[in-house]
C-alpha cells in the first residue's frame, strides 16, 4: 500500500465505525483483496486503490438519508481527490468503479478496475468473513438466525457466479464451498430434535 492510499484510509477512518458489517475493517479487507486481485489481473492501482477505499465510506450516512452508498461514495471520493489534486484524468475511472461495485447497483463495471473492485467487495461477503458480517448485521437489526441464514441463501450463495475476474473466481470457489458447508451444518443443528 502506498502513502497516498494510507492517507485516503486515514481520511475515511473518521467517518466509519471501527468494525461491523460495513465498518472500517470491511474497507481494509476490500482494499487488501482489490490489491491482491488487481496485481494478478494487471489493474491500474492508481485507479483501483482509491476506488477501493471510498465505497464503504458513506455507509452510515446512507442509513440516515437513504442515499445509495455507491453514489455518495463516488461523490465523496471525487471531492476528496480533487482537494488533494489527484490526477484529474484518473478521477472518472475511480468514480465509475465506485458506482459499479455494489451487488445491487445495476451498473455494469466497464473497466478492469471496476470489475476487480466488484469482485473484492463481493468476496468480502463470502466465506467465514461473509458469514460473520451477516450475523453482525442480523444482530444489529434485531433479527435471528433464520433471517441471517436466509440472507446467505438469497444473496451470498449467488456471489460466486458474479465474479468478473479469473482471480476473483478462484478465491470465490473456496469461499463458496465454505458457505455451503456452514449452511449444511447450521441447518442440521437447527433441525436437531431434543
Amino acid at each position: 500500500m502506498n502513502e497516498q492510499t494510507a492517507a485516503m484510509l486515514d481520511h475515511v477512518r473518521t467517518a466509519l465505525p471501527e468494525s461491523g458489517a460495513h465498518g472500517f475493517d470491511h474497507t481494509l479487507r476490500v482494499v487488501r483483496l482489490a490489491e491482491e486481485i488487481g496485481d494478478r489481473e494487471g489493474a491500474d492501482m492508481a485507479v483501483l486503490l482509491p476506488a477501493a477505499v471510498f465505497p464503504g465510506h458513506p455507509r452510515p450516512p446512507q442509513e440516515g438519508t437513504g442515499a445509495p452508498h455507491e453514489e455518495e461514495g463516488a461523490r465523496m471520493a471525487e471531492s476528496y481527490l480533487r482537494s488533494v489534486r489527484y490526477p484529474e484524468y484518473q478521477i472518472p475511472a475511480i468514480v465509475h468503479a465506485i458506482r459499479a461495485h455494489r451487488y445491487s447497483s445495476g451498473i455494469a463495471p466497464k473497466t478492469l478496475e471496476a470489475r476487480v473492485l466488484s469482485d473484492a467487495d463481493n468476496l468480502d461477503a463470502m466465506g467465514a468473513v461473509g458469514i460473520a458480517r451477516t450475523f453482525i448485521q442480523s444482530g444489529a437489526q434485531g433479527t435471528g438466525i433464520p433471517d441471517a441464514a436466509g440472507h446467505v441463501h438469497d444473496k451470498l450463495l449467488n456471489l460466486k457466479d458474479r465474479m468478473y475476474t479469473e482471480s476473483g473466481r478462484s478465491i470465490a470457489e473456496e469461499r463458496h464451498a465454505f458457505l455451503l458447508a456452514f449452511l449444511d451444518t447450521l441447518e442440521g443443528e437447527m433441525h436437531t430434535r431434543m
